[in-house]
């Protein structure tokens, strides 16, 4: 009998991640995609996610993507703010390079992550982001250089959202360069300059959301 549970454990998982590789597989990748055209400011205009937990408009908590950094080496860092009550943090997701194009992969508090750059005109951009621990979780993020939706894009990318059955979520974005000033920065380690204790607890952070790379791979 325990034989027989162990190889029905073992069945589940290889068909798991059989699954799972499948679903990568069904995610296509910019043709001659360079990553240094990508390097930095974008906003977000869109955010889909899998799960629809994560995409409350009324969860307090957003988060931001910034901007996109690449390394000699080939990383690629996706700046991010995350923004609650009264908080606001600032941290950086490095993601590396797989053999494939276009393809990234690396980790975020214990979940293993991959990045796909879907689509891009080095001005707009479409963006996957997938997190697996537990449970596997997709976010879907169109992102520009500014605030305007090419009709194009859009389309596109709503393309994506219907094929993968994503649940759209509100967005949110960072005006600036940095945190807003009245709030804590640098990851909740310097105190608000309204004289607030440096004791204010951190943002809540919502696994393996972030929400928009991007509430993404974004406001998301």
């Amino acid at each position: 009998m325990a034989l027989e549970i162990a190889l029905l454990l073992l069945l589940a998982l290889g068909l798991g991640l059989a699954g799972a590789q499948k679903a990568l597989e069904e995610v296509p990748v910019q043709q001659g995609f360079d990553a240094h055209k990508v390097e930095g400011r974008w906003l977000t205009l869109q955010l889909a996610a899998s799960r629809a937990e994560l995409v409350s408009p009324s969860d307090p908590l957003r988060l931001a993507l910034h901007s996109i950094q690449t390394s000699d080496s080939g990383d690629v860092d996706f700046i991010l703010f995350w923004k609650g009550e009264g908080v606001c943090q600032e941290e950086s997701i490095t993601v590396h390079p797989t053999q494939l194009q276009g393809q990234y992969q690396g980790s975020f508090e214990g979940s293993s992550m991959h990045v796909h750059f879907v689509s891009t005109d080095y001005s707009n951009l479409i963006l996957y982001v997938r997190f697996e621990d537990d449970e596997v979780t997709s976010l879907w993020v169109l992102l520009a250089r500014r605030m305007l939706e090419d009709p194009t894009w859009l389309g596109r990318y709503l393309e994506y959202v219907e094929k993968f059955h994503l649940h759209r979520a509100p967005i949110f974005n960072i005006d600036g360069e940095h945190c807003p000033s009245h709030v804590l920065e640098r990851d909740g380690r310097r105190a608000r300059r309204s004289g607030a204790s440096s004791s204010q607890p951190a943002p809540r952070r919502v696994k393996p959301i972030p929400t928009p790379l991007m509430q993404a791979c974004a406001g998301y």
